[in-house]
């Protein structure tokens, strides 16, 4: 057994580890793990000769090593468990928030929430965290002392009754919170109220109304309370790859007493979808007040208003001026007619001999050959041969791929026009306006949108993604991606000093086709040496998380990792059953990152997968570290939806379901599976819940239920978006307690409401939202298949509080 394990070397970076030698050893197998429980099972991370090795993982949290000798073959008694020391620490940039105390209705009095800051935590106990107290005021009158909670019931409040929280540290009060009475709807939700846009009509005499869409939140005043970021999306929005006009696309802000601050009318040359428009709200340059980051365009415009509701002013954004000098404009609309589209081919076939892919010898000389008929054409193409084979594409090649390729009626498109990134303040003030970098390039020939059979123009080019990450384990970068299904690109900006500093940008380079009307471009990479690999592996949402223990956030690209620096941390790849044809695991709906398997040392990711039989997985549970598949099944099809959760009693770890219920090591559970729409942490005794769109009862939409509880909140007359996505505008620890709030729209779009559990818990946790992981999925909630966000610790009914925070674990 070895003995005398010790620290050697103790960095910000590393630790390094060493031992006295054991008499015949072959080598010396070490182990690792980021918790000391009973029910740990150690990670190898190496086998070495030497008595010595370095744990490449920051030292800003505990480490648990423990190595074996290996003597003759076989592997002898581990060592004793050696526990490193804290030496770095990572100064967080954290928002700072109020009390956040609410005052709401229940069935046997008022119920009071608040929320435990991060720095108010110095230990932990069997139920929740420690450190600091909390005297609660009634009319001035000190009511009540809580110590294992942030919440309390007063079973005699009335709705006239005015309550405060202050909290004890050390034995010392401080200030008392503002005064809340309790919400005025008498119930647990507050109503916002929206203006909503005037409807419209598009130029083809389609008449188009708004509807409340995704949501976000932010604090722009530095008022330490949460505005309301809402997204309108006009009823008749597209996915990317459906055809037609929309309405334009606004976002609104919002206080909470309703008033309207600002809205950014994104204008014509923006499509109404939920894979266009993503906003990133969050304090990037760290002066205490939220910015808002979008991708604009030529019209864009900022309406501000006065508190009495009057127009303050109206600003577009500002256009670069090499845009302005070759004669773009705020009038311009770039959304194309079934004309412009025909017309627009006509162009690019008679440049085809010119496109550098043709130039190159990458594809075909002619579109003769491009569409496998007989030559017929002399190049370059004269206008009336061009029309002609536009009309054989359209009517004939198009139609024959499939009869869904109805292209003489394309139109409502974008694919040509200046694209920027625009950073707004919290005020509505533009900052700066920047290039938006990896531009279209063409209508998404390169991206493969005419490969495939379903032809689809301006699909796959115009698939986005944001987010933030704290990429230095401190402070907040801006990520911006094009991209997922062929080329992958993602841009990383700081904010820090007012204005956009790339800090690094990732190109998988297109993906090269033999024929870009016929070629499964899904299957390749890309043509970059480094970053070819992260072709095709995206998702319809991104998470970011340190999934390498470096104290840094990861971006997680579906079925790739990035990390923090921007190289490629892995991208996963497996056999097909064949046992012969390797492929990527590629494109999926839904992805979790938590951590999962408390027994098992990091994160681990849950995923469907979208490439069915093309795919070496339909769904996998994979360790967010190296990618390595825990475990998941190969799929005959797009399993389309999946959900993590602790959800039933009794069994450890979070479950997972698509197909079935599951424990953390792939056993199938009896239990069937439940919603798979969005998770809510909304119960008092930490447990897992979902949301439903109409699926639970006919005429509800947004139930809170799960598998123990059953329905926890029927919301009437409410409305949740994205079709049968069923998404809410946004789940978040808003304020009051740990719990996470629901903000649905109502059904006529007349206000929303944020809905809050009056149950009283007894853990105590500081707000999710001072865990950077957790804080930055609700930032991304957003994007495009809206997402759950989770947090760096495991959050669940049997959850050890030691290691919500493990530098404070003794």
């Amino acid at each position: 057994m070895v003995q005398n394990l010790k620290v050697l070397a103790l960095e910000d970076a590393y630790v390094t580890i060493g031992w006295e030698a054991v008499a015949g050893a072959d080598s010396y197998k070490v182990y690792w793990a980021d918790k000391d429980i009973a029910t740990m099972v150690y990670k190898c991370m190496a086998e070495v000769k030497e008595c010595e090795y370095t744990l490449k993982k920051a030292s800003h949290v505990p480490h648990y090593l423990k190595v074996a000798a290996v003597v003759g073959g076989k592997e002898q008694e581990c060592s004793a468990v050696l526990k490193t020391d804290v030496k770095k620490v990572f100064n967080e940039q954290l928002e700072k928030l109020t009390r956040g105390l609410i005052a709401v209705k229940a069935d046997k009095g008022i119920f009071l929430g608040w929320r435990m800051m991060l720095d108010e935590v110095k230990g932990y106990s069997e139920t929740g965290l420690t450190g600091t107290d909390f005297v609660v005021y009634k009319n001035g009158e000190k009511l009540a002392t809580v110590t294992d909670s942030t919440n309390y019931l007063d079973e005699a409040g009335t709705m006239e009754d005015v309550y405060q929280v202050a909290a004890i540290a050390d034995g010392v009060e401080s200030e008392k919170c503002e005064g809340v009475k309790a919400w005025t709807s008498e119930s647990n939700y507050i109503e916002i109220p929206m203006q909503i846009p005037a409807p419209g009509v598009t130029p083809v005499g389609e008449e188009f109304h708004y509807n409340v869409n995704d949501m976000s939140v932010g604090d722009i005043d530095g008022d330490g309370e949460y505005e309301y970021f809402v997204k309108w999306d006009a009823s008749n929005a597209k996915d990317v790859s459906q055809k037609g006009y929309t309405g334009k696309c606004f976002v609104d802000c919002y206080k909470l007493d309703g008033t309207l601050l600002w809205r950014l009318d994104m204008g014509l040359n923006i499509r109404a979808g939920a894979h266009y428009t993503q906003f990133m709200v969050y304090d990037f340059d760290n002066d205490g007040k939220a910015e808002m980051a979008v991708k604009t365009a030529p019209g864009t415009k900022m309406i501000r208003y006065n508190k009495d509701g009057s127009i303050k002013d109206e600003k577009y954004i500002t256009m670069l001026k090499e845009d302005i000098d070759a004669g773009y404009s705020h009038d311009d609309d770039y959304r194309c007619s079934a004309e412009d589209y025909y017309n627009h081919l006509v162009k690019e076939f008679m440049a085809w001999d010119k496109h550098p892919m043709v130039a190159s010898g990458t594809w075909p000389k002619t579109l003769e050959e491009c569409f496998e008929i007989e030559p017929k054409y002399t190049y370059p193409l004269c206008e009336a041969d061009a029309k002609e084979l536009v009309d054989y594409f359209l009517d004939v090649f198009a139609p024959g791929r499939s009869p869904r390729n109805e292209l003489r009626n394309f139109e409502g498109f974008i694919y040509e026009g200046p694209e920027y990134l625009t950073m707004f303040s919290g005020d509505g003030e533009e900052i700066e306006t920047i290039r938006f970098k990896y531009g279209r390039e063409d209508d998404g020939l390169m991206w493969a949108d005419y490969a495939l059979p379903r032809i689809e123009p301006c699909n796959r080019v115009d698939r986005f993604l944001s987010g933030v990450a704290y990429l230095d384990g401190e402070r907040p970068y801006l990520i911006i991606c094009r991209g997922y299904y062929t080329r992958v690109t993602v841009v990383a900006y700081s904010f820090f000093d007012r204005k956009f500093e790339e800090y690094w940008s990732v190109d998988s380079g297109w993906v090269l086709m033999d024929n870009p009307f016929k070629d499964n471009a899904h299957a390749a990479q890309g043509c970059d040496p480094v970053y070819g690999i992260l072709a095709g592996q995206g998702n319809h949402s991104l998470s970011t998380a340190d999934v390498d223990g470096d104290g840094c956030q990861e971006i997680i690209y579906g079925a790739a990792v990035i990390d923090h620096d921007g190289s490629v941390l892995y991208s996963s790849y497996g056999y097909l059953p064949d046992g012969k044809t390797w492929a990527k695991f590629g494109h999926g709906d839904a992805m979790h990152v938590a951590d999962i398997d408390p027994d098992r040392p990091g994160l681990e990711i849950f995923n469907v997968f979208e490439g069915a039989r093309f795919a070496p997985y339909g769904y996998a549970l994979r360790d967010a570290e190296t990618g390595e598949v825990i475990y998941g099944e190969y799929a005959e099809k797009d399993l389309g939806r999946c959900m993590i959760g602790d959800v039933v009693p009794g069994v450890r770890g979070l479950q997972t379901w698509c197909t079935a219920m599951r424990d953390v090591k792939g056993n199938v559970l009896p239990e069937k599976p439940i919603g798979t729409n969005q998770k809510i942490n909304w119960a008092a005794d930490l447990s897992t819940q979902v949301t439903d769109g109409a699926n639970l009862f006919a005429g509800h939409k947004g139930v809170i239920n799960d598998i123990t509880h059953g329905a926890m909140l029927v919301p009437e007359g409410m409305a949740t978006n994205n079709g049968t996505k069923g998404n809410p505008c946004l789940v978040a620890d808003i304020f009051g307690d740990w719990r996470e709030e629901l903000i649905l729209r109502k059904e006529d779009n007349t206000a929303i409401r944020i809905y809050s559990n009056t149950e009283i818990t007894n853990h105590k946790l500081f707000t999710l939202m001072h865990d950077v992981q957790y804080r930055m999925g609700i930032a991304w909630q957003n994007n495009c298949y809206n997402q759950p966000g989770y947090t760096k610790f495991y959050l669940a009914s049997d959850m050890d509080f030691k290691y919500v925070l493990p530098a404070l674990a003794k």
